[in-house]
């Protein structure tokens, strides 16, 4: 399970204090999903007050079951979930309401899955979007932090990431995203909404979810190894990512909507950990995390395959922002967030294959 640790770290003392000593009321949506449930957890071990909102398109409810049982009754009491679609304004005003944060993390997510279906991915991650900027604007909401994507950065070729140098969208989905950014920007000068955008890169850590056709990689690549599938490379295995353990993005939710630097605000900021791993490294990383569960994991191979349509070939993040405006310090390196996230997959899957 998710320990946590990043509210713990004494660079963020100061935010869980302050957090503790004042409840305030906040609003997650996608609360069901892999990011929103951690938000979740950690806001109510940190004495807040919370609203969910998901439609289960792509989340859950053994999550929230999960966070339930992880937080334990009286956390649970200051928790209200509300079953609804982000398509649906009259539900987004229902959940914005007496609302004083907003974390938006709803949204259809996944490259191939809006390649596939580009309707329904706008639908979610415009409409939807567009709805909840005027539920919370109307409802004087002081502070809308949302996730963004490392995918805005589409074609532009330059490593490190840096927030202001963005190319040609690769994908309806990284269209989707763009649009949010724009869509935020005009809601500030327009009507004052204060928002922060944070663009995560490749997310991981316990509850996400590892089956499907659009399952994230280390989620579907460690559910492969115990089940004793074939792990399938797109492409030479070179391609890499900046990997960003889930403690490290529930941090920077909680530093950019409590941040009271007017300069951090109505910004856009990458949420990573500056650096680069191949797919080829990411294979090998977590086998050997899987050592200890399941020995046999040291015969497996991968096989390769096609690179997938409108993936960039190579993403690493300039995080020098987010650490200069929101005090954003990475608590997790890859390393660190697998060997934290493995015991999760393994209690999922470990019966199957023969863990004990």
């Amino acid at each position: 399970m998710a320990s946590l640790s990043c509210i713990a770290d004494p660079a963020l003392a100061p935010l869980a204090e302050r957090l503790q000593q004042r409840s305030a009321r906040w609003l997650v949506t996608g609360s069901a999903g892999f990011i929103g449930s951690h938000l979740v957890e950690a806001l109510l071990r940190l004495g807040q007050t919370v609203v969910g909102m998901d439609n289960f398109a792509t989340g859950h409810r053994r999550n929230l079951q999960e966070v339930q049982a992880l937080v334990g009754a009286d956390h649970w009491r200051r928790h209200r979930f509300i079953e609804a679609d982000i398509r649906d304004p009259d539900a987004c005003r229902d959940a914005c309401h007496g609302v004083e944060f907003v974390l938006h993390q709803a949204a259809l997510g996944s490259v191939p899955r809006s390649l596939a279906n580009p309707l329904a991915t706008n639908a979610t991650n415009v409409d939807g979007f567009l709805n909840m900027l005027v539920a919370a604007r109307d409802a004087g909401v002081q502070r809308f932090v949302y996730a963004a994507s490392s995918s805005t950065y589409g074609d532009h070729q330059a490593l490190p990431k840096v927030e202001d140098q963005i190319g040609r969208p690769l994908s309806p989905y990284a269209v989707t995203k763009l649009v949010n950014e724009l869509y935020a920007d005009v809601f500030a000068r327009c009507y004052g909404l204060p928002s922060i955008g944070l663009r995560y890169f490749n997310v991981f850590g316990a509850r996400q979810d590892p089956e499907g056709a659009y399952a994230a990689v280390i989620p579907r690549w460690t559910r492969a190894m115990l089940l004793g599938d074939v792990v399938t490379i797109n492409g030479d295995g070179e391609t890499s990512r900046d990997f960003c353990f889930v403690d490290n993005a529930v941090q920077a939710n909680l530093l950019a909507a409590t941040s009271d630097d007017p300069a951090a605000v109505n910004q856009v900021y990458n949420v990573a950990v500056d650096d680069r791993t191949s797919l080829n490294r990411l294979f090998d990383i977590l086998r050997e995390a899987l050592l200890d569960f399941c020995p046999g994991v040291r015969q497996v191979q991968p096989v390769h395959s096609d690179f997938r349509p409108g993936d960039v070939r190579h993403s690493r993040a300039d995080i020098s922002k987010a650490r200069r405006l929101l005090g954003y310090v990475p608590s997790h390196r890859i390393e660190e967030g697998v060997r934290v996230a493995m015991p999760w997959y393994v209690s999922r899957f470990g019966v199957a294959a023969g863990v004990h």
